[in-house]
């Protein structure tokens, strides 16, 4: 029995006990494989058509670094290159001469990229904001350079695949901004998800309970019905506040024995199918 369910209960995906011939898993009561979706109820009822069940539970992915590799990290440091010039920065992939990423965080602004998640500034904004002695960069350059570094995370597509082919609703929930749409473009995430809670859609920021609420009344569905998958513990933390179920992201192995002990099938691939790549 998966005991460490319980809304509000800190949660890790690894804490989940196995399943053994004396003690198989078991779904959560409040986690049903099926449920009328209110919208589409009413509309039945309207129009005197039969609602359509709806496939439980929703399944809520955090983006980066839980499905993409996020480029932050390793390679947008390595962008900065310092020139002889104290106030000009330019952008290279290539430069041996690479700001570390204690220099990056000391030197950006506080609140220029949380503003740029959230939409309210754009990415020209984003520019004169991003140093706080205002220097100016490449942005195109950085776009570039986070474009190429933009990667499935090994094994996640596959997951994303099966749930799409079991026909689960599954959402992005994510902290970016309007260039979700450059991850968009190279990666075709849209095959698998909706781009349903982007922060710089919605205008709110996990872990704002906010953001998780408007999850749920956009979703018209009981947050106990909701998985919400993420790599930060306290984005998790957030999501059992409110009563989502939470798995910490560690990686795609876990993640697939973790959906399976909540119930979350795996259509099996039949000989012949594509794989993806």
């Amino acid at each position: 029995m998966v005991s460490s369910l319980l809304p509000r209960a800190p949660y890790l995906a690894s804490s989940i006990p196995k399943s053994t011939a004396s003690t198989p898993l078991r779904r959560p009561p409040c986690m049903s494989s099926t449920s009328a979706v209110p919208a589409a109820a009413s509309a039945a009822a309207a129009t005197g058509e039969a609602s359509q069940p709806r496939k439980l539970p929703v399944l809520l992915f955090d983006v980066m670094d839980t499905v993409v590799r996020d480029p932050f990290y390793n390679h947008i440091p390595a962008f900065f290159q310092f020139s002889t010039s104290l106030s000009v920065w330019l952008g290279s992939l290539c430069s041996p001469n690479r700001m570390s990423m204690k220099e990056l965080l000391e030197s950006k602004h506080p609140t220029a990229w949380s503003e740029f998640e959230m939409g309210l500034i754009d990415e020209n904004e984003l520019a004169k904001k991003f140093f706080n002695d205002g220097r100016s960069f490449d942005l195109e350059g950085l776009k570039a350079s986070m474009v190429k570094a933009y990667e499935y995370i090994d094994g996640v597509e596959d997951i994303l695949f099966h749930l799409k082919q079991n026909d689960y609703e599954v959402h992005a929930f994510t902290n970016y901004p309007v260039w979700y749409q450059l991850v968009e473009e190279k990666l075709k995430l849209s095959k698998y998800l909706s781009w349903t809670f982007c922060s710089c859609t919605v205008g709110k920021r996990k872990p704002s309970p906010d953001f998780y609420l408007h999850a749920v009344d956009h979703l018209h569905v009981d947050p106990a019905n909701c998985i919400f998958i993420d790599d930060r513990m306290t984005n998790i933390e957030a999501a059992l506040g409110v009563g989502m179920v939470g798995l910490h992201f560690k990686n795609a192995e876990m993640l697939k024995k973790d959906l399976c002990s909540l119930g979350v099938e795996f259509a099996p691939v039949h000989e012949g199918e594509i794989q993806v790549q």
